[in-house]
């Protein structure tokens, strides 16, 4: 097993086959020798703060997913009452028929005037 030291001798070196760089080793902290209780604490805490990271990039990519898909049901909604909207004809029949009660008020005022 390589230390501290050994693997900066080695630095920039390729490990011999079958041998496990230092760099990559996993170490347990509650098991491994020569670690102070100070030194697991700290790794311990980086662990979590990655662990935090990773968690946090996984919920902004779902929250940008999630975005993006209320943005395209909201822009839907809104085109399609624009469409229907377009299409519409009763109000035209409605201002016909106001025209038409008018016109007949007019003339039934014009008949009893006269």
């Amino acid at each position: 097993m390589l230390r501290h030291g050994a693997a900066r001798r080695r630095r920039g070196k390729m490990a011999a086959p079958g041998e496990e760089a230092a760099f990559a080793r996993r170490i347990d902290p509650a098991r491994e020798p020569g670690l102070s209780p100070e030194q697991r604490r700290l790794m311990a805490q980086v662990e979590y703060a990655q662990r935090q990271r990773a968690l946090q990039r996984r919920l902004r990519s779902r929250n940008v997913l999630l975005a993006l898909g209320i943005g395209a049901v909201t822009f839907g909604i809104y085109g399609y009452t624009f469409y229907s909207v377009s299409q519409e004809r009763f109000l035209d029949d409605l201002e016909q028929e106001a025209e038409a009660a008018r016109a007949r008020a007019r003339a039934r005022a014009e008949g009893a005037a006269s």
